[in-house]
């Protein structure tokens, strides 16, 4: 009980200092939900009710939840926009890594999500969902997520952006410049590239023989020529046989490059909960928050769930790179032709448990 309390209170602090509400009441609501998220580890509003200190039965605590989420009176962008700007003063002076992503829902909808990768964990900034029956989304589409995130984060910020293949896109590169941001990009083999004094190749053919990784700098990409970016061409070993990884990076690739770009799977834990699929909910009325505990496959809580992930095929590529032995080849080169000895770490992280908010 006075840990229950304990943390109301400091909670309710908190808030009452960065969220605007139409009301005392919903304030108090909304505390003891963030309480009963914390305590309970699950998103089923029946298990964050029995959190809260009243003598009402739990079916009561259960419907005054459920009235909160739905109250057209609160406005879920404002008050998160408020939240969120607070929190992320903090990274006024420290790097942002940024993870871009996409994610199907029961084969109709699509989620595009931008999260704040954060001591292993993705922390979700902004996202919008579409109906549409694939993960690839146009640039149109997902540009509005992409500027509500930077009125988020505090000015000067230095911003690294990372994104799967399906995001190669040069309206995204442009749009990350014109932010001021980083980005370090996968892309695909049909990608054209053009070199100074050298024949225009699509990345497939530049890239360097099985175990070996290639560093190429300062080209331009596409027939748009985009550039000058910097490549990654890496043709590793994983389990699951040799595997080819392509980067495009604003900055002259390294390394390092990898490295940074294996932050990006911690989003895609968050993304593995998310679209777990219950049969009995397809048909189901679904309103993102209010409904969200109705998609969830069991009972177990979120900590729990995430112990049960099997390895997805593209955390094969983690922090590790660093520690694989390299050998330099022909350093004189430009392509930068590096044979590395790879000894590839497996590392699943445990998330925060997120309420799903959405741009409206």
């Amino acid at each position: 009980m006075e840990k229950r309390l304990e943390l109301y209170v400091t909670i309710l602090n908190l808030v009452g200092q960065t969220m605007r509400m139409n009301d005392l009441r919903n304030v108090v609501t909304f505390a003891w939900i963030v309480v009963g998220l914390l305590l309970s580890k699950t998103i089923h509003l029946g298990q964050w009710g029995l959190q809260r200190d009243s003598s009402a039965k739990a079916a009561s605590k259960e419907r005054q939840i459920s009235r909160w989420l739905h109250n057209p009176k609160i406005k879920p962008t404002v008050i998160y926009r408020d939240f969120a700007t607070a929190a992320l003063l903090v990274w006024a002076e420290q790097k942002a890594v940024l993870a871009l992503d996409s994610s199907m829902l029961w084969g109709k909808y699509v989620i595009i999500r931008v999260s704040l990768i954060y001591r292993g964990r993705a922390l979700p900034l902004a996202w919008k969902v579409l109906e549409h029956g694939s993960a690839s989304v146009s640039f149109v589409e997902y540009a509005p997520v992409m500027q509500e995130v930077s009125r988020l984060l505090p000015l000067h910020c230095q911003v690294v952006l990372l994104a799967d293949r399906g995001f190669a896109d040069v309206d995204l590169m442009r749009l990350a410049v014109h932010l001021g941001w980083q980005f370090n990009i996968r892309a695909k083999g049909n990608l054209l590239v053009h070199r100074a004094f050298k024949p225009s190749w699509k990345m497939s053919r530049l890239m360097p023989p099985k175990g070996e990784v290639r560093l190429i700098h300062t080209v331009q990409i596409t027939q748009r020529r985009f550039g000058p970016v910097h490549l990654v061409l890496a043709h590793v070993r994983t389990q699951n046989g040799y595997e080819q990884w392509m980067l495009i990076s604003d900055r002259p690739t390294t390394l390092d490059t990898l490295d940074e770009y294996a932050l990006r799977f911690d989003i895609e834990m968050v993304f593995t909960q998310m679209t777990k699929v219950c049969v009995f909910t397809v048909g189901r009325r679904r309103d993102h928050v209010a409904n969200l505990d109705l998609v969830v496959v069991n009972d177990d809580t979120v900590d729990q769930q995430f112990y049960q992930l099997s390895a997805l095929g593209k955390t094969q590529l983690v922090q590790g790179w660093r520690q694989a032995l390299a050998k330099i080849i022909d350093v004189g080169r430009q392509l930068g032709h590096i044979q590395l000895l790879l000894g590839l770490k497996f590392q699943l992280s445990q998330l925060l448990c997120q309420p799903v908010l959405r741009l409206s």
